[in-house]
């Protein structure tokens, strides 16, 4: 019997909700039962609100007392909870102040000790910026050199030390890599420069091929970049300090002059007035 009433309804007609009459659409929507029911629930649950708060002022105690009722206030219709003022004297705040400074103070010692320790491992060779090395070479005789009076000044000069004489040889003629005694790869290099004898009676130790020689080009700027940052981290920590300093020695009540105003990269400077130590 169910399956058949099932199969009854599956064929019944699906009963639509009566649409809103054309002559009342001037008063407004027709409110169905379901606007209704939402309606009801709203009313019923606000007036259960009141009753229950209605209900708890009738039974509250007059005696009753919490410490938030006089440590809060109440603020565009919210509990704010008051701001106490901190008891404390001159003598404390300056022992605070000393304790901030000498965190501050530590912790620049030590980006300054890491800062030595790169700089101690990187040496700062090959960095960008670096004002470029002269490299004089001084000659023995004539037949390395050129006459100055008989060519052009637009060459690379050459000076004796002991006799005295000046000489110029072409650029494209000197040969840097004979005189320095290496390599031509290796000319261009400001350190790590090996003589042929050294390349020839010893091995090579480290990387060789150029994707270990990339590679540790890449490690190396990212030590230098490292290095930077410690730099202005430790600039900045040794400004907090002085600007802590400054704060601390504004506490005393000696007469003092603002000689230079405060910055964001330096601390105020005041002129105090002085005063004999007993």
């Amino acid at each position: 019997m169910s399956s058949f009433r099932k199969a009854l309804k599956s064929r019944q007609r699906n009963h639509h909700e009566r649409s809103q009459p054309g002559f009342r659409k001037t008063i407004g929507l027709l409110e169905k039962k379901k606007d209704y029911k939402l309606r009801a629930d709203d009313y019923h649950k606000k007036q259960n609100t009141l009753a229950a708060l209605r209900k708890k002022a009738l039974e509250k105690n007059p005696d009753e007392f919490y410490f938030n009722m006089i440590s809060s206030k109440l603020e565009d219709g919210v509990h704010v909870m008051k701001k106490t003022e901190e008891e404390v004297t001159e003598e404390q705040k300056k022992v605070m102040k000393s304790q901030d400074m000498k965190y501050v103070e530590m912790k620049r010692v030590a980006e300054a000790k890491k800062i030595e320790r790169l700089k101690g491992e990187l040496h700062l060779l090959d960095t960008e910026g670096k004002q470029k090395n002269k490299h004089t070479f001084f000659v023995d005789s004539k037949k390395e050199g050129i006459d100055v009076n008989k060519h052009s000044p637009a060459k690379l000069v050459m000076q004796d030390q002991f006799l005295g004489f000046t000489f110029v040889r072409s650029v494209e003629t000197f040969d840097l890599a004979s005189h320095l005694n290496t390599a031509p790869e290796l000319v261009d290099r400001v350190y790590n420069r090996p003589t042929l004898e050294t390349l020839e009676t010893k091995s090579i130790k480290g990387a060789v091929g150029p994707h270990n020689i990339k590679k540790l080009a890449r490690q190396r700027k990212h030590q230098y970049k490292i290095l930077s940052q410690r730099i202005d981290r430790e600039k900045k920590m040794f400004v907090i300090s002085q600007k802590i300093q400054s704060r601390k020695d504004l506490q005393d009540k000696n007469k003092k002059v603002k000689v230079k105003k405060e910055t964001l990269y330096s601390a105020a400077i005041y002129k105090f007035e002085s005063k004999r130590k007993r």
